[in-house]
């Protein structure tokens, strides 16, 4: 499954984010795109899972594996997100968070067996039972990307999914999140600002803040 951007453009009614960029990004992938926090880049993120919303514009083509998915609802483009917060529910334990993901065609019994077996694989079987309360900042961080992947997405984002976390454990959850991206072969971006999350020194956006604004009228309608 591969991920291509082509022609992009995002404006604001004050600035125009992104003009005519196009990339592409092949299964197992990571795109890095480096900016200041606050410059906006995450508006990319939101145009790929669809969410975008006025005064924010874009024009452009996004397609998985050639089929456009740009007209399609957020839930139906089948792309993952991962934010800096893990956005475990409290209520419930690691394995009832986990079978959130899964098809509600799975009965109890086999949503049950999948968390755990996918628990096991990541040596965190014996959390199973645990509320997210109980856990560490690293294993929740983990139990939040599991639960991105169990739902088998084409493609996945990640918004500064790091930059909350210390040094240490941020580099060993780097690791483990590039790792298991690269294994599943899921073309996935990431946004950041710091030069360390960078996954491929040669497949890296930076992000670009034109000088001259675009004014209203020139703004293109959305794809």
């Amino acid at each position: 499954m591969t991920l291509c951007v082509n022609q992009l453009s995002i404006n604001a009614p004050d600035q125009c984010l992104l003009h005519d960029v196009s990339f592409s990004v092949s299964p197992g992938e990571i795109l890095t795109v480096m900016g200041p926090s606050g410059c906006g880049k995450s508006s990319l993120l939101s145009v790929l899972a669809g969410h975008i919303q006025p005064p924010i514009h874009y024009s452009g083509q996004l397609t998985l594996n050639g089929e456009p998915f740009d007209h399609l609802p957020p839930e139906q483009r089948r792309i993952g997100i991962l934010f800096q917060d893990d956005l475990l529910f409290p209520h419930l334990n690691v394995w009832q968070n986990l079978a959130f993901a899964l098809p509600s065609s799975m009965n109890k019994k086999e949503k049950y067996n999948h968390t755990l077996a996918a628990l096991d694989a990541i040596h965190l079987a014996a959390l199973a039972n645990y509320a997210p309360s109980q856990l560490s900042g690293g294993q929740r961080a983990r139990i939040s990307v599991l639960r991105a992947l169990l739902a088998k997405p084409d493609a996945i984002l990640l918004d500064e999914p790091f930059s909350k976390l210390d040094k240490p454990l941020r580099r060993d959850f780097r690791a483990f999140v590039f790792g298991q991206i690269e294994q599943r072969q899921i073309p996935a971006v990431i946004v950041t600002h710091d030069s360390e999350d960078i996954a491929h020194p040669d497949h890296r956006l930076d992000w670009p803040i034109p000088e001259t604004p675009l004014t209203p009228q020139e703004y293109p309608a959305n794809a």
